[in-house]
């Protein structure tokens, strides 16, 4: 992979925090946060075809015309419990390019979808300063969504979608990939296996063609 320009990778960054920013903002009023996916949906489109940090690859841009969602569905949109009272215990995995990678299990979220009681946990980032990080699996990948999982919390890089008091959002709808999804040059760590739910999000970012 081409060494990465810190600048262009900053503003990179800096837009996607401005989306969550916004994000946060309504995310007690489902109707806003819907309005806010489309705008979310926008603001992607515009990097990965159009920006010059995009992991996307020539094949890619030319001939697919934007980052393949399921339709929005407030289903999906729900408050999870944020329990720090369990035990404590680090992941590691190893990146191509940037080497060991390594998180710790800081909290279990219990939450209903669809009905059904669920679990997740939450990760913190060992080292960059730390990040709260909640990669998940489910019942769709390698079908329809991308067979390693997907992502809806990486503070590190902006995505966060906000709390109030114990509470946490868990909207599943702004689950998006990580960037070896999109382009097998890149690196990134995958959902461990304990964070695979038993049923199918039908909500989110979709798998991306080759193109």
């Amino acid at each position: 992979m081409a060494y990465l320009n810190p600048l262009q990778l900053t503003d990179w960054r800096r837009t996607i925090s401005q989306a969550y920013k916004e994000i946060r903002e309504v995310n007690q009023d489902p109707q806003q946060l819907h309005k806010q996916w489309f705008k979310f949906r926008a603001t992607k489109d515009k990097l990965y075809w159009h920006h010059p940090m995009t992991p996307l690859m020539k094949a890619q841009q030319e001939n697919i015309w934007s980052t393949p969602f399921y339709d929005y569905d407030p289903g999906y949109s729900v408050w999870g419990t944020f329990n720090t009272n369990v035990e404590t215990y680090t992941l590691e995995t190893e990146l191509a390019a940037d080497g060991k990678f390594s998180y710790t299990r800081v909290a279990e979220i219990a939450f209903e979808l669809k009905g059904k009681p669920l679990k997740l946990n939450m990760y913190w980032i060992d080292g960059y300063g730390g990040a709260l990080y909640l990669p998940f699996g489910d019942l769709t990948n390698g079908k329809t969504t991308y067979g390693g999982g997907r992502y809806l919390y990486d503070a590190i890089k902006g995505a966060d979608l906000g709390s109030r008091g114990d509470q946490i959002l868990l909207d599943f709808n702004f689950a998006y990939n990580p960037s070896c999804a999109y382009n097998h040059l890149w690196s990134c760590p995958l959902p461990p296996a304990e964070n695979k739910l038993s049923i199918g999000i039908e909500a989110g970012e979709k798998s991306f063609p080759e193109g």
